[in-house]
């Protein structure tokens, strides 16, 4: 007799009360399975190895640089072949400037760079455009800064009608008003739109071959000081506002920070005045897959092919800071690219292991298109530049750019700044953006940023203020688009800009 007559008893009834015909196709779905099993293992087959349009469009890619590589007159260029998800969503403009569309600066003389006191720039160019009239007392420029890797073509111009990369932004009637305003902007030192970098030719090379990585560390001072001597060959002598986005904003603050005298305002928008460690790590893991792309070199590469693919990945990596989870959620969700040659006519459909999900598709078309666009050696140059930005009295102070002598505001006096708690640096950075203290300056922030997360802004402001500078201006916008949304939001990044402006 069984110890649990009572949980038998009770067992077997629950069994009798479930109806016959669930226990039937329970049944018959086991029966089901077991024939499709032993029709399976009778009739073994290997799969077909699947196909990689990813791989082969690498190899087709390098096969067409091979091809034209070294031809006189043919410049390497891409046409992506990758699917287009861009229209989805907006997008920037990225048109690519060429020499007939932008003015040149050059300067013979030495430029002093921070890491190289002893060792000076030789000689340099910097391409500009220019937008507006310059009135005659020349008191109406403005200097426009770029992101890493634009170029000067913020808005289209007679010698270049493409669309710039501000073009909604900057015109008659616009946020940046050019019946009002001269408006000058540069491609920035170390860049490859003309202006000098490290594909470059090199003055003291006797086969005047390029820089490559024989180029010089830059910092952001380095660039706007040229940018200095740029306005001191148009004759402007003092800036109606220095105005910078990502980078740029970087700039923007530098500007103000070097030549105070020379500029009454400063506006910088998803920038910040101390690179945080996590912006840090983005831009090393991007100059870390294009360092490991064989055709690199050690930077020299102009006499061969280009490190294509590391520049296609670091870009992916790039894209992926600049926009949001939230953007593609709506934008893509979890949506699968069609490819309905691939697929069984009926059955679940089957994954494809290059890019499938429309997200990977973006990614994959964005690299795709930018790989060939810009100069390697300019990113890892220019994006290092943007690591290496500090304006903590200390950090200055480590690059002779003050001395070491000055007064660290007091941390009790943060109770109005909004930052809870406030970040050990701050009385650092407050100390070493003292000569900001009698600019107006607008800061501007974006809450879905993830390159420039809006605590860097409200702690760039919160240190102007500590510093006693009592004309910050700081706004802080919602949405969806990341770091992009300077370049997208016209409404609220350009109202912002036109009221501080006026």
């Amino acid at each position: 007799m069984s110890a649990f007559p009572a949980f038998r008893r009770a067992a077997t009834a629950s069994t009798r009360r479930i109806p016959h015909f669930v226990r039937n196709e329970h049944r018959a779905s086991l029966a089901a399975f077991a024939t499709a099993a032993s029709e399976l293992s009778k009739q073994p087959t290997p799969r077909e190895p699947p196909n990689f349009p990813c791989v082969e469009a690498h190899a087709a890619r390098e096969s067409k640089l091979q091809s034209i590589n070294g031809k006189s007159g043919v410049k390497l260029t891409n046409e992506s072949t990758s699917e287009d998800p861009s229209a989805s969503g907006p997008e920037p403009p990225y048109a690519r400037p060429n020499p007939s569309s932008y003015q040149t600066f050059s300067s013979k003389k030495p430029l002093p760079l921070v890491y190289y006191p002893e060792s000076p720039l030789p000689q340099y160019d910097i391409a500009y455009e220019t937008w507006g009239k310059l009135n005659s007392s020349k008191s109406n420029a403005i200097l426009l800064h770029t992101g890493l890797s634009a170029s000067s073509h913020a808005a289209s111009t007679e010698a270049n009608p493409a669309p710039g990369w501000w073009e909604k932004f900057i015109g008659p009637g616009k946020a940046i008003d050019t019946d009002q305003h001269f408006v000058i902007c540069t491609n920035v030192l170390g860049g490859c739109y003309g202006s000098t970098g490290p594909s470059s030719k090199d003055p003291l090379d006797s086969n005047q071959a390029a820089y490559a990585t024989r180029f010089p560390v830059l910092s952001i001072f380095d660039m706007v000081r040229a940018q200095f001597t740029l306005l001191d060959h148009l004759g402007i002598d003092k800036l109606y506002a220095s105005v910078g986005c990502s980078m740029g904003g970087m700039q923007s603050l530098a500007a103000g920070w070097l030549h105070p005298e020379r500029v009454r305002k400063v506006v910088s928008i998803s920038g910040t005045a101390r690179s945080s460690p996590s912006a840090i790590a983005m831009r090393f893991a991007q100059r870390s897959v294009l360092m490991a792309d064989p055709n690199w070199k050690n930077g020299f590469y102009y006499d061969g092919l280009p490190p294509h693919t590391g520049m296609k990945l670091a870009r992916q990596i790039a894209t992926i800071t600049y926009r949001s989870g939230p953007e593609w959620d709506q934008r893509f969700g979890r949506r699968f690219r069609d490819s309905p040659s691939q697929q069984p006519a009926s059955g679940p459909r089957i994954p494809a292991l290059c890019p499938d999900f429309l997200i990977e598709t973006y990614l994959d078309h964005q690299g795709e298109q930018f790989c060939l666009k810009y100069d390697a050696n300019s990113l890892i140059y220019v994006s290092k530049a943007m690591d290496l930005f500090d304006m903590t009295h200390s950090a200055l102070t480590s690059l002779n750019l003050v001395s070491g002598d000055a007064q660290t505001p007091d941390l009790t006096a943060t109770g109005s700044l909004h930052l809870t708690p406030p970040p050990p640096h701050l009385p650092d950075l407050a100390a070493g953006l003292v000569p900001l203290v009698n600019t107006p300056v607008l800061i501007l922030g974006v809450q879905s940023d993830i390159l420039f997360p809006a605590d860097q802004q409200r702690e760039c402001a919160a240190a102007l203020k500590l510093a006693g500078n009592t004309q910050v201006v700081y706004y802080e916008l919602g949405g969806v688009w990341g770091h992009d949304t300077f370049l997208l939001d016209v409404a609220n990044v350009g109202g912002a800009i036109r009221g501080f402006l006026s």
